[in-house]
């Protein structure tokens, strides 16, 4: 296999969504290095340094969006696709997490059964278990978002899904859009947690019937409507080659000079986003108080790397004078987060060129 080495990150959290009890713990906790790399017979781009013995997932894993009316509405995007496509059939979602939007489709009126082996909720719609043919359960279609860009060999998970659903039905598939993180240079966006990055034109190359395609949440996700029975090993397209800017980590001294400016710092946003800048910010020299979070379950809690406590938007309103710098990581967010915090900051949107 010819590999074309693309980016390299050295001593990223492995876990960016785990939060720690303490800042010693945050600080100290494990790292691993990011070779991004694109296999020039698929044209698939991976982290060729990935070992998935680095990644413990627990209780103190906290990842979810859908505390934000923001996100909500992307997931109300998402559900009218779906509909589209996919309505009064029935629904399997592989990897459903903790289960909001398997919640959210039921409330809707979908039958839907959630897979997902580290489920903690309630639901009897659930099963704790990977999906494979021998659990017995099939459906006219698939769920599988966010979780193809976690998987070693996407392609294999990809054919095992197919042979669990008996080689048919359609398959929902969203994931970040490599394409977007590349035009923004959001350097930010590359962490050790996800193996695979993906462009609209790899699912072109992986599936022969695609019924629907597009980007969702402000370009920054992509996503497809396929058929699984046209599933098919991808070959690169070396007319279409790949350009990874040059200056890819250029934002970095541009935002740290922000932060050095004589003001006093905070983040907004305590997901993977967050992290991976606080780790950056911090080697380059540039000094954070805290990071704002609306997820209760981070508050008080410390982020990996950088050990910057999560604070709630009112504490940090009252820690946090008027007219400081306030980085928010996900532009997306940015009337939330200023009404939330009164318009009475600077501020910089970590993703605007």
């Amino acid at each position: 296999m010819t590999q074309r080495e693309l980016f390299r990150a050295e001593r990223l959290p492995v876990l960016q969504n785990r939060v720690f009890a303490t800042a010693a713990e945050a600080r100290t906790s494990a790292t691993g290095d990011v070779d991004l790399v694109q296999d020039m017979d698929t044209g698939l781009i991976f982290n060729s340094t990935f070992d998935p013995g680095k990644l413990a997932y627990d209780r103190n894993y906290q990842n979810e969006q859908a505390c934000s009316s923001v996100f909500q509405k992307h997931l109300d995007s998402v559900t009218e696709i779906i509909h589209r496509h996919f309505h009064a059939q029935s629904l399997i979602e592989v990897g459903c997490g903790k289960g909001y939007f398997l919640d959210h489709l039921q409330a809707r009126g979908y039958e839907v059964t959630g897979i997902d082996p580290a489920y903690e909720g309630s639901n009897p719609g659930v099963v704790k278990a990977h999906f494979e043919r021998g659990l017995g359960l099939s459906a006219d279609a698939i769920i599988l978002r966010h979780v193809l860009e976690h998987v070693p060999d996407p392609m294999s998970f990809l054919s095992s899904i197919a042979e669990a659903n008996a080689g048919k039905g359609k398959i929902y598939i969203e994931v970040p859009c490599f394409d977007w993180i590349c035009r923004r240079r959001a350097w930010f966006d590359v962490f050790y947690e996800h193996v695979n990055y993906f462009r609209m034109r790899d699912f072109e190359h992986m599936f022969g019937d695609i019924a629907e395609s597009g980007h969702v949440f402000g370009e920054q996700y992509l996503y497809v409507v396929a058929d699984l029975s046209s599933l098919r090993s991808p070959r690169c397209d070396q007319s279409r080659g790949l350009d990874f800017p040059d200056d890819f980590l250029g934002g970095i001294a541009r935002l740290a000079a922000v932060a050095h400016n004589g003001s006093r710092n905070a983040i907004w946003g305590a997901a993977s986003k967050g992290v991976i800048f606080a780790v950056y910010m911090q080697r380059a020299g540039a000094a954070f108080e805290f990071v704002i979070d609306i997820n209760p379950v981070k508050h008080g809690k410390y982020l990996p790397g950088s050990g910057l406590c999560v604070m709630p938007p009112a504490k940090a309103m009252q820690l946090l004078p008027p007219g400081n710098n306030i980085f928010v990581m996900n532009s997306n967010y940015l009337d939330e987060i200023i009404a939330q915090s009164g318009n009475q900051y600077r501020y910089c949107e970590v993703d605007h060129e």
